[in-house]
């Protein structure tokens, strides 16, 4: 059976073309202060790059921006946070996997980290259990990461519970870090943001969304269950167009609200909602945490 990290970097590579991966990948380094003055090599100029690293002399003899890569003085570290509740063992918004996409997401940001020479260590939980891996780079160590959630996520998990990965990041965590958290839709409750207070504090936190699918939808056969709580929508009401109406404008007020709530706490987020989704879904959220920084 092929290997989790393999599948990923596999799909990375459909999903977007080498251009955007490097984008990608600039936009990652590009979230990071510091370098040594170690001379590493050159590459291609991405948006994202530091106007400053440019060599103009290589430039002029290849026709085209080339940038000067540094080897690493300090390692950084990238630690992510996946809720592996129930919830996310549901279907997401685009008919896929709400796992499958989320192990897309945190595979292709781990490898391109480790790529640059950091340290990536690993939150999962719920409402029953939170478990810590320490940081590592070694694609080995990344595909046990990988496992790990793709073991945790099921239909018989506990309920999903990201306070709790919060918590457990607050109290371990004290070298400053990216932190990643990766959740579906949640209603942000006071215990969220007190403890995204305190890392924010500390730590420069992103969130990325993987985006409930639409339970009210009437073309769905038969009855639709909500994994959270077992609770059942017939057919019958979902053909309601009133309720229809309520459910949709309740959802989008949800997803806005979440949205500012993190905004005015400093934490960038995006949500994405399928596979194909992940790789722009990635460059955009650390796009978005590259601006806020200025």
């Amino acid at each position: 059976m092929a290997g989790l990290l393999f599948r990923v970097k596999t799909k990375m590579s459909i999903f977007a073309h080498r251009k955007t991966l490097d984008l990608l990948e600039g936009g990652y380094a590009s979230v990071h202060r510091g370098r040594s003055h170690d001379f590493d090599d050159l590459r291609v100029y991405v948006p994202g790059d530091e106007v400053k690293d440019i060599d103009w002399k290589a430039t002029a003899r290849h026709g085209e921006p080339l940038i000067k890569r540094y080897i690493a003085s300090r390692r950084h570290h990238l630690a992510i946070l996946v809720d592996t509740g129930r919830n996310m063992a549901a279907t997401a918004e685009s008919g896929e996997s709400k796992k499958d996409i989320a192990i897309l997401a945190v595979g292709g940001l781990a490898s391109i980290a480790a790529a640059h020479g950091d340290a990536v260590s690993l939150v999962v939980g719920d409402a029953g259990d939170v478990r810590s891996f320490p940081p590592g780079q070694r694609d080995e160590h990344l595909e046990r990461l990988l496992r790990e959630i793709d073991d945790r996520i099921s239909l018989d998990a506990p309920r999903s519970h990201v306070p709790g990965l919060l918590e457990q990041i607050a109290r371990t965590l004290t070298t400053r870090s990216l932190l990643l958290v990766v959740t579906d839709d949640v209603h942000l409750t006071d215990e969220h943001l007190r403890l995204l207070r305190l890392l924010g504090a500390r730590h420069e936190v992103v969130w990325l969304t993987i985006g409930d699918a639409d339970l009210m939808r009437a073309e769905s056969v038969g009855s639709v269950y909500d994994v959270h709580d077992g609770a059942a929508l017939p057919a019958y009401v979902r053909s309601n167009k009133a309720l229809r109406g309520l459910f949709v404008d309740a959802s989008l007020r949800t997803v806005a609200v979440t949205e500012r709530e993190l905004r005015l706490l400093g934490v960038t987020s995006h949500r994405i909602a399928s596979q194909a989704e992940v790789v722009p879904g990635l460059l955009a959220l650390l796009e978005k945490q590259r601006r806020a920084r200025r």
